[in-house]
């Protein structure tokens, strides 16, 4: 059987993938294009006739990397079979153990990056902000959600809730990187369902 012929969409795929991949392990700085085409085996200079440049590249990566997330993310959220809150238990309990799969490497690329290059490159920092923008809305959605039918308080908005467990779970996603261990995920957990996210 001839191997399949690799078209030009198709290698750029690969390298956004194969750059997704570094640039989780080792952020935008330290990853060299030069790695990523060797993971592919696409010959050194070719990069260019798919990206333009570097940053270019991570925008890539960054729309890719939040395609998959909200594939995950949006079955999760919209399960109608689940309460509100339980929907946002099993979101929390899958990406935990995500974290406890890598031995609490790797975390969440668009905080990774929002942390390393929000000062360093305002395209960037905008494209993280959009990615962050929409991750709110849905959580905004899913917690009005279970204020409606009496699960959450409605003594706050829901979109300053949805904020504030976004915000919080990227935090301790960073707590649990620079602990090596999975307890900032189990405090954020327990907390944002026992002291925020309550009737």
């Amino acid at each position: 059987m001839n191997a399949k012929v690799l078209t030009k969409q198709d290698t750029r795929q690969l390298l956004i993938e194969a750059g997704a991949e570094v640039m989780i392990e080792k952020g935008y700085t330290n990853s060299g294009i030069q790695e990523v085409l060797s993971k592919v085996g696409v010959p050194k200079g070719s990069f260019y006739h798919y990206f333009q440049s570097k940053e270019d590249f991570a925008l890539a990566i960054i729309e890719e990397f939040d395609r998959e997330f909200m594939a995950f993310l949006l079955p999760i959220l919209n399960d109608k079979s689940l309460s509100p809150k339980e929907r946002l238990r099993s979101f929390c309990h899958n990406k935990r153990e995500c974290m406890r799969a890598s031995n609490c490497r790797r975390g969440c690329l668009i905080g990774n990056l929002s942390q390393e290059m929000a000062d360093q490159s305002e395209t960037l920092r905008q494209a993280l902000s959009e990615v962050m923008e929409k991750r709110l809305n849905v959580f905004t959605t899913c917690i009005e959600e279970g204020q409606q039918i009496g699960e959450f308080t409605k003594s706050l908005d829901s979109r300053i809730i949805a904020d504030l467990f976004l915000s919080s779970w990227e935090g301790a996603i960073m707590r649990a990187k620079t602990t090596k261990n999975l307890e900032p995920l189990d405090v954020f957990i327990n907390l944002i369902f026992e002291l925020v996210l309550k009737k």
